[in-house]
């Protein structure tokens, strides 16, 4: 396909006239890179920067083709020149684009009105969240691909990485820096590969399926009205959406809320209640063996989800944003484009939480060697108590410390040995879920928020999750209530 655009015979004439009397100096061509064709058409719609620069004893001739192409087109050269241009493009458009047909138009558009309106939109919302998220995240990603990858890092790798480092280094202290309990390999690289890596694949090929379709924007339409009721608007469910999948970049992703105000309230609430893919991921995965306590600690979390939002934006100052969104249209997912949105953002995440991993493990192994983290330990142990658990729950909220996701990892480690009961668990899982930021949350929120900003939400999320822990457990037991 040629790229020249054919103009009009009068112009393509004046054109070949200016090239002529153009081939013997440059006039600013090889300064901007030009061709005497494209200098000959700027000319012709008198550049002011490449006019001043045609000699003076030139001028007359190229204003005398000027007014000849004038004259026979009856309208201003510069106008010609766009309109032949503009059909050019319309032509290219025609090329490359499909239009759908009108029986393709009545489906699509019956079917924005379907995912839009709250009487249909809510009930797809929920089948969509039983089976895109439940079933195929919780059990299938957090079930069967962490038992399959856990099973094999059990029986397999770290067997041979513990005889191979207790063959290799003679020192026991060094030997639990990479195996044996609390190890970089046994224990960093386990959690990092067998049991988030399965969770945040498996959720970020759901996002990806919903994103390419075009769903998301139509959910935010349809959820704009309740999340005005938080303060929000909705524009902000595709970050808050983002953050069951990883809070960091959910954070990172607020920059796109219209006011401060709603930035503010939106990185809050990802900060308290919305746990990542990984944290939610193993704890539905260890719930789903309980269905009234997982239902237990959804309604109990979209509660403090819900009154959390709505009294944070009774308290800041400042009016509610508007909303507005451009709606694309609905779409077959494509298969490459899920793939790839999934594989680029499976990179970024393991790249970011790997090295994390690895530190946490470092600072564990270097915290029982100096005897800090078993110090550490026993100062939460009365928390863990006061809250129903047995003592051997206080580890966890030390891993929790490091991320919120390492925290559930561990708490997956204990449920497999059988120390909780089915209320402790559900208590754990609450505390957890709603426990302080995750290092990487922490960092983007002090980039994004400011320290004070950052400062005020730490202090107040680090002992509203014990409250709420203790206070659900004295509910339970107040009521009776096992599971």
């Amino acid at each position: 396909m040629s790229s020249q655009v054919i103009y009009p015979e009068p112009i393509e004439g004046a054109v070949a006239k200016i090239e002529a009397l153009l081939s013997d100096h440059s006039n600013g061509g090889q300064r901007y890179h030009l061709s005497r064709r494209s200098i000959a058409l700027l000319l012709l719609q008198k550049d002011p920067d490449f006019w001043q620069e045609i000699p003076p004893a030139q001028q007359p001739e190229i204003e005398l083709a000027i007014a000849a192409v004038q004259a026979e087109l009856g309208e201003p050269i510069t106008t010609a020149i766009a309109r032949t241009r503009q059909q050019v493009a319309w032509n290219l458009e025609k090329q490359v684009l499909s239009e759908p047909s009108n029986q393709q138009k009545l489906f699509t558009d019956w079917l924005h009105q379907v995912v839009v309106n709250p009487i249909t939109g809510f009930p797809l919302l929920l089948l969509i969240l039983y089976y895109g998220l439940y079933k195929f995240v919780g059990e299938f990603g957090a079930g069967t691909l962490v038992d399959l990858i856990e099973t094999f890092f059990e029986e397999r790798i770290n067997p041979l990485v513990n005889q191979i480092t207790a063959f290799v280094i003679p020192w026991e202290p060094i030997q639990d820096l990479i195996a044996n309990d609390y190890g970089i390999i046994t224990l960093g690289v386990r959690y990092a590969t067998a049991i988030v890596l399965p969770v945040v694949c498996t959720f970020f090929f759901m996002f990806s399926i919903l994103e390419d379709s075009g769903y998301l924007p139509r959910l935010s339409l349809m959820l704009d009205r309740f999340f005005k009721f938080i303060g929000l608007s909705g524009r902000a469910v595709i970050p808050i959406v983002l953050g069951f999948g990883c809070d960091t970049m959910a954070t990172m992703v607020t920059r796109t809320l219209e006011t401060q105000r709603e930035r503010l309230i939106a990185t809050f609430l990802l900060s308290l209640a919305i746990p990542c893919a990984a944290q939610w991921g193993v704890i539905v995965g260890l719930l789903a063996q309980k269905p009234a306590a997982l239902l237990f600690w959804g309604g109990f979390i979209t509660a403090i989800f819900i009154l959390a939002g709505y009294f944070t934006a009774k308290l800041l100052p400042g009016s509610q944003a508007g909303f507005y969104m451009e709606i694309p249209p609905l779409r077959l997912p494509k298969l490459t484009n899920i793939i790839t949105k999934t594989w680029v953002r499976m990179t970024w995440y393991f790249y970011e939480i790997m090295p994390l991993f690895i530190w946490a493990s470092v600072l564990i192994w270097a915290g029982r060697l100096t005897g800090i983290f078993d110090w550490l330990v026993i100062q939460i142990e009365p928390l863990a108590l006061a809250l129903g658990l047995p003592k051997e729950a206080a580890p966890i909220f030390l891993y929790g410390f490091f991320r919120r996701d390492y925290g559930a990892a561990g708490l997956f480690d204990m449920q497999q040995q059988g120390i909780f009961t089915g209320n402790q668990l559900l208590i754990a899982a609450i505390v957890l879920t709603l426990f302080l930021p995750c290092i990487a949350q922490l960092q983007i929120m002090l980039k994004e928020r400011g320290t004070q900003i950052t400062a005020i939400i730490v202090a107040f999320i680090f002992p509203f999750a014990f409250l709420m822990g203790w206070a659900a457990n004295l509910s339970l037991s107040w009521l009776g209530v096992n599971f």
